[in-house]
């Protein structure tokens, strides 16, 4: 094997195809990255953990064909720190060596008949743009569960309808729906995926703001969701599991509402949870035209602000979780904010509108259980 590459090509894509390999592998063939280039010009890489691939190719000047498999870490720690000049990749008996201007390096190689099949592409099942996916992965992925005891909840669950995807997230205290639209492969099109959040996000973030094709595999044995976007690919095992009837959590009217700019709330929060302790909360009392957040309950520290709002209702006090709180908000995306109450002790609704009284931007929803004020 040897072949000429671009430095920030190369780069790149031992970014994308390093993300897959295990920290701690299960055998030691899995801490590789598989570098196989072809006659007609073709170098492919690619990382596998048993769950989640993920595969890069490009163009380059292959001078011999052939395959090595090589340390993902130290390859990708290589890729980063070379001079942006033209870097040499040739396969001396046991080792590879990497040359970059002034600068070589060599790898030892690992076998190369060790390393697991990779898994199928599935069939194409349609196409999203990019930077759509993007923003709707990181809004619904803020409310999936980091804790692996409930694995169930750390996915976010696809739901495809025709030319409708709904993305949707919790880890009990907090709900995230997000629905946007696609271009299916058929027009029938219904499925139902549950995608692990962190690989979604990573996923999302690196695929870029031009087209991604999504495709689904199922009922064969081994059930799988891929993404592709320029010369980029990844798969991932699906979640097992039921996951819990989460819609039915948005009521279908809430009978108090409270409109606020949303950056002024955020920048209030902030400042006001500077105070608050480990798990307390900041309590926020809406009245009319105002809605006083206060937080410390100790006398070592206290804050409290106040913040101009419209409330359609009565005046309602609730406490969230600050980083619950601020998760959500950030995640909408929109210059003002609709809370929707029905009572003090159940979940809050977020929304996003355009301006008070404006168009409410139901593309994205978010849920949060309050916490109980002590009396």
């Amino acid at each position: 094997m040897k072949f000429s590459v671009d430095r920030d090509v190369l780069a790149d894509a031992v970014a994308w195809t390093s993300r897959a390999v295990p920290s701690r592998p299960p055998v030691p063939v899995l801490a590789g990255v598989l570098i196989a280039a072809t006659a007609d010009g073709i170098v492919k890489l690619a990382s596998f953990d048993y769950e989640v691939s993920a595969r890069g190719e490009f163009a380059a000047d292959v001078e011999t064909a052939g395959t090595a498999l090589v340390s993902g870490r130290l390859l990708r720690e290589i890729a980063h720190a070379l001079p942006h000049k033209p870097v040499k990749f040739e396969l001396e008996g046991t080792k590879v060596s990497v040359t970059c201007g002034a600068s070589r390096f060599t790898l030892a190689t690992m076998p190369v008949d060790q390393y697991p099949a990779l898994p199928e592409f599935p069939e194409q099942s349609g196409t999203i743009d990019g930077s759509v996916f993007q923003q709707a992965v990181a809004q619904v992925s803020a409310a999936a569960s980091r804790d692996e005891t409930l694995p169930i909840l750390t996915g976010v669950r696809m739901e495809i309808e025709g030319s409708n995807i709904s993305l949707l997230a919790t880890d009990r205290y907090r709900l995230a729906l997000r629905e946007l639209t696609w271009k299916p492969s058929k027009s029938d099109v219904s499925a139902v995926a549950l995608v692990r959040a962190k690989t979604l996000l990573e996923t999302s973030k690196l695929l870029g703001a031009g087209d991604v094709t999504v495709a689904l595999s199922s009922g064969t044995g081994v059930d799988l969701v891929g993404f592709e976007a320029g010369g980029l690919m990844t798969t991932s095992l699906l979640m097992d599991g039921d996951y819990p009837p989460v819609r039915g959590l948005f009521a279908d009217d809430t009978p108090i509402k409270a409109a606020i700019k949303t950056s002024d709330l955020i920048e209030a929060t902030k400042r006001v949870a500077l105070v608050a302790e480990r798990n307390s909360s900041v309590r926020l009392a809406f009245t009319q035209g105002e809605v006083t957040l206060d937080a410390g309950q100790t006398d070592d520290a206290q804050a409290s602000e106040a913040v101009e709002c419209v409330l359609d209702g009565d005046d309602i006090t609730v406490a969230f979780n600050p980083t619950f709180l601020l998760d959500g908000l950030n995640a909408l995306g929109s210059e003002y904010v609709q809370l929707g109450f029905t009572q003090e002790s159940k979940p809050v609704e977020f929304v996003g509108l355009d301006k008070i009284g404006g168009t409410i931007a139901s593309e994205f929803r978010y849920l949060v259980v309050p916490i109980r004020i002590a009396s």
